[in-house]
């Protein structure tokens, strides 16, 4: 078989474990954390809260310890591979789509001429980084007010939105800051919320009173979790969607989605709380303006094309030939593909015409096509195309 059709088949596997195990690690953090808010506070010593639960035809008595029960029980279930293979998988993603083809989705030279080299160092990099300073903030003084913590995390994502924007093309740039999200997380389980949980246990097998300390400390790595998870999600689809990561100030969408995923996740967390609409109804105005700022800020305008010349049927299918049917074909030619991306072709005037819309918006405004800008199309050939496409000619 084709080696490129086998390569296709094994990113489609991978994509789908990736979704498949995210899936379960999202839906046990929303469980938890709406079980956590949803609990009974009880009087017994000891126990924190109750909860009755009915799902599938069956009754739940959930109850949560102040810290521990007294005896360690026989059976503990754990809820962290799902996490942990969440994170093997969206990086092997990561290295099958972007590190071994990083000149066409991760390298941009019109933002950095970098070697592939160069642009997977930065790549592992700044996602180490990015932890450690996470974590250095979590565990400083900072950790303990919750405020402060928030802003300085978010200054964090921004930090990082900048410098990938600065560095890699606009698909990976938005791609990067959800691996870093992402990164965070699972981290916070691997080495945070686990490692505290055995330490717990272990102070109860040696006959200790176990160290609330420990519970706390993964407490809140896992309401950080909870709070990331909605704008992971959309970071890691932007790909998909040029209209995010083709923005000139593609930082300020970044900020735009985590102020709209973190509030909505405050907002549906406050309600599992039961909390009164006065303490968080605040939110939803200020999600809802923040998500309709975002819609403005990347909605297409008509290109603002540079006078030229008309453009000819045979100039515009040069520019075509030239840039874009080395993948867009019946018979694509690049390496990557056994046939044209989304079915579309761009070999004669009739499919140029067809798809006007979506060549203007990733070749002409968003310049996320060619990928990688692999055939150096120039900004003359790009308005050049635009006017004809348009009707300006």
């Amino acid at each position: 078989m084709d080696l490129v059709f086998l390569g296709e088949w094994g990113n489609l596997l991978l994509r789908w474990a990736h979704m498949v195990v995210g899936i379960g690690w999202i839906g046990t953090s929303f469980y938890f954390i709406a079980l956590d808010l949803a609990l009974t506070r009880s009087k017994e010593p000891g126990i924190y809260g109750t909860a009755w639960q009915v799902h599938g035809g069956g009754f739940y008595h959930v109850t949560k310890y102040t810290v521990a029960p007294p005896t360690l029980p026989a059976h503990l279930h754990w809820f962290r591979w799902e996490a942990y293979l969440t994170w093997v998988t969206g990086f092997g993603l990561m290295i099958v789509q972007y590190y071994l083809h990083a000149e066409s989705y991760l390298i941009d030279p019109a933002v950095m001429p970098l070697t592939q080299v160069q642009a997977i160092a930065i790549s592992v990099a700044s996602l180490l980084a990015g932890w450690f300073v996470y974590d250095g903030l979590c565990r400083s003084p900072i950790g303990q007010r919750t405020l402060l913590l928030s802003v300085l995390t978010f200054a964090l994502i921004m930090a990082a939105a900048v410098l990938y924007t600065n560095v890699f093309s606009g698909r990976g740039a938005f791609l990067h800051v959800g691996a870093l999200v992402g990164t965070i997380m699972a981290v916070n389980v691997f080495a945070v919320i686990i490692p505290a949980q055995k330490k717990m246990i272990a102070q109860m097998i040696a006959g200790e009173e176990p160290d609330p300390r420990y519970g706390a400390v993964g407490k809140q790595r896992s309401v950080h979790n909870n709070y990331l998870t909605l704008p992971v999600l959309l970071f890691m689809v932007s790909p998909h969607y040029p209209f995010l990561f083709g923005h000139p100030h593609a930082w300020m969408v970044v900020a735009l989605i985590l102020v709209t995923g973190g509030l909505t996740r405050h907002v549906l967390n406050s309600a599992d709380a039961g909390e009164n609409w006065d303490y968080y109804g605040w939110a939803v105005p200020v999600g809802l303006m923040a998500l309709i700022t975002a819609i403005y800020v990347t909605a297409p305008s008509r290109p603002e094309l540079a006078a030229g010349p008309p453009v000819t049927q045979t100039q515009a299918l040069t520019i075509s030939a030239r840039h874009c049917t080395s993948c867009h074909a019946r018979r694509p030619t690049h390496e990557g593909f056994v046939e044209a991306p989304k079915g579309i072709a761009l070999e004669t005037i009739a499919d140029l015409r067809r798809h006007a819309g979506q060549i203007v918006a990733q070749a002409v405004q968003g310049r996320a096509m060619p990928l990688g800008n692999q055939t150096g199309m120039t900004e003359e050939e790009r308005q050049a195309l635009g006017r004809f496409l348009l009707g300006g000619r």
